[in-house]
């Protein structure tokens, strides 16, 4: 399937007079084909769980969205939230009518933004979530590059804030090349082509030719519906036009829980396509599978004497040095730019990153080659959402 083909056979079916609605040209008035309403129509698409914190915030940030002849509804996905969430969320939907709550009871993300796409109206899909802040004109920008790039998916930057000091180090490390592998999709100036992008905004045809998310993951699953469009010919665009702030967790136990199940289920993702979307993906758990190598090397020389365990050994001690050597430098130029006060945390930040993205991944391919398939909501903490 190629995806700007498709994109192009639309237009084309439109231009011979049928919408994609089905309603053809040559079947109405001319009079009313002339004032035909152009204005697009968008269906923000919202997954959420016990969100009592930060639900007010969100809800009212949505309304202030300066949305100018756009048509939009707002549908949120609640995985049956027991925190007073869908109250704030069942009170606003009656004050505002373009809000409306559906229940998500498989309490995952996946599932939750199927089930609002499925519910959705318009012909624009766009998704936002509870702990990121928008700027006013988030859902115009996002309809004017989606217009103007014809991509298939097109959305802004991660740009990460965050208050108090370990979650200050955190959201400055998120920036950084050496803590995302150079991911550009942390980078808030670039624009381009990327093989991810935060959140995401979609033609409602170009989901139903690829697909919706997969259900089978817990995380990752918008780093697979992208590998998805990629490979099916589509282009993913990031501008930095469109603006939001996204919350990182504020403690090192956080973020090493998030990171460790973004390294679990990217095995989900790599294992369904047989290959990762980037090298970079592949990297903590070289790292991580290295320094076991070694460790259990040193134990072995230990025992049976250095002989040929030494060579691994040293090699080990020279690869741990060069990364310790390359965390510094990192913290460094980070410190420099953002407070050298978040100097003395910023090794264990990026360690955080690198060890539970390497560790999560370690496990992912045990449990993925050894767990039946079927069986990806055993409770553990290789498959909890947590936040």
């Amino acid at each position: 399937m190629n995806l700007d083909k498709a994109r192009s056979s639309t237009t084309k079916n439109m231009g011979n007079g049928c919408a994609v609605n089905g309603v053809c040209e040559d079947s109405v008035p001319s009079s009313a084909a002339g004032q035909r309403d152009t204005s697009p129509s968008v269906s923000i698409v919202v997954p959420c769980r016990n969100e009592a914190k930060a639900i007010d915030a969100f809800l009212n940030s949505l309304l202030n969205q300066e949305m100018g002849d756009i048509k939009w509804e707002a549908i949120i996905a609640d995985g049956m939230s027991d925190d007073g969430t869908r109250k704030v969320l069942e009170q606003f939907g009656k004050e505002h009518r373009q809000i409306r709550m559906i229940d998500n009871p498989s309490r995952i993300v996946s599932t939750g933004l199927n089930a609002c796409i499925r519910a959705a109206a318009g012909d624009i899909i766009l998704r936002m979530d509870v702990h990121t802040e928008y700027k006013a004109d988030y859902v115009r920008r996002c309809v004017e590059v989606l217009r103007k790039t014809n991509a298939a998916n097109v959305g802004g930057a991660c740009v990460a804030v965050q208050t108090g000091y370990v979650g200050r180090a955190i959201a400055a490390a998120f920036h950084s090349p050496f803590a995302v592998g150079g991911a550009r999709w942390h980078q808030p100036t670039y624009e381009g082509p990327v093989d991810t992008v935060h959140l995401g905004c979609w033609r409602r045809e170009v989901l139903e030719q690829i697909g919706y998310f997969d259900e089978t993951l817990v995380r990752n699953q918008d780093d697979e519906l992208n590998l998805r469009l990629t490979r099916a010919g589509g282009t993913i665009w990031q501008s930095p036009d469109i603006v939001s702030w996204y919350h990182p967790r504020s403690s090192l136990g956080a973020l090493f829980r998030q990171y460790f199940q973004y390294g679990f289920w990217k095995v989900a993702v790599i294992g369904k396509h047989r290959l990762p979307a980037s090298w970079r993906h592949l990297v903590p758990g070289a790292f991580v599978l290295a320094n076991f190598v070694v460790l259990a090397a040193a134990l072995l020389g230990m025992i049976f004497g250095r002989g040929p365990f030494s060579w691994f050994t040293e090699a080990g001690v020279g690869m741990d040095i060069a990364y310790a050597v390359a965390v510094l430098a990192a913290a460094c130029i980070v410190a420099k730019k953002e407070g050298w006060v978040l100097f003395p945390v910023l090794p264990l930040v990026f360690s955080s990153y690198h060890v539970a993205y390497g560790l999560g991944f370690l496990f992912g391919i045990f449990h993925f080659s050894t767990t039946p398939h079927g069986d990806r909501y055993a409770e553990s903490v290789f498959t909890e959402l947590t936040r």
